[in-house]
């Protein structure tokens, strides 16, 4: 219904019109999306604008076709999500996310239309921690919502933990700094089954004693699984730290084949 008529309010009296309990919806959205229903509903319309901006269409055009009452009431609701005005966030992309239960627990993944950009383990509430980065990087709010390349991941993720798949295919769109990215490309070259040392991605992005910088961008990964922190291990064999928990890491490399 919201996918329908974009530009719809939506009200409680119009929710129980229609013959939906606004408690229950209200509780709902909450549960699913960490966010009031209304809240959610103004992120998807924010985010369908920034689709016809992105696309070239002209901003009055768009806060018309939208059903906006006022520029600034867009202009507000746009600052609001996506932290920048349109008119500096016309080349950005809305930033869909979902989360998924896994055999170790609850993870959350989010995508544009390149890819996936975000998979951490945790509830949709993780978003807030990840979502000031996640728009910088991409300009655009961070919506509650499915998308193809999600539902790729989860299908691609089941295989994983069902062990019949040990390389994923879906789409990456990876941001950061030069130098994190380096070290994120030399992660994804680590083999299922395997394991390398800080040190060994070092000398991997030609900088050997860039060891302790090599663990920090290792922590910044926003990609877990599919570029495999989990598999990098201390120097002495000792197994290190892992921000979705050591347990998970002992987990993963469990069902790769590295521990019995």
């Amino acid at each position: 219904m919201v996918d329908q008529a974009p530009g719809a309010k939506l009200s409680d009296a119009e929710l129980t019109r229609l013959g939906f309990d606004p408690v229950r919806v209200r509780r709902h959205a909450v549960r699913s999306y960490g966010m009031t229903f209304h809240a959610w509903v103004r992120l998807r319309r924010v985010a369908a604008s920034q689709r016809l901006l992105r696309a070239g269409n002209a901003l009055d055009a768009v806060i018309v076709d939208s059903a906006w009452q006022s520029h600034s009431g867009f202009r507000d609701a746009f600052l609001q999500a996506v932290g920048a005005p349109p008119g500096k966030a016309r080349d950005g992309e809305p930033i869909f996310a979902m989360t998924w239960q896994s055999p170790l627990g609850p993870l959350v993944a989010a995508a544009v239309e390149a890819g996936v950009v975000l998979l951490e383990f945790g509830e949709i509430e993780r978003l807030e921690q990840q979502a000031p980065t996640l728009r910088r990087w991409f300009k655009g709010p961070v919506v509650a919502g499915k998308h193809p390349h999600l539902e790729q991941l989860f299908t691609e993720l089941g295989e994983y933990f069902g062990g019949i798949r040990r390389a994923f295919s879906v789409p990456l769109v990876i941001r950061g700094t030069p130098f994190e990215m380096s070290v994120w490309h030399a992660l994804r070259d680590i083999p299922c089954g395997t394991t390398c040392s800080y040190a060994d991605i070092a000398r991997a992005v030609g900088n050997p004693k860039a060891v302790r910088a090599v663990g920090s961008a290792n922590g910044r990964n926003r990609m877990s699984i599919i570029i495999p922190c989990h598999r990098v291990v201390n120097a002495d064999g000792r197994l290190g730290g892992y921000g979705g928990g050591l347990w998970r890491k002992i987990r993963l490399l469990e069902l790769e084949g590295v521990l019995r």
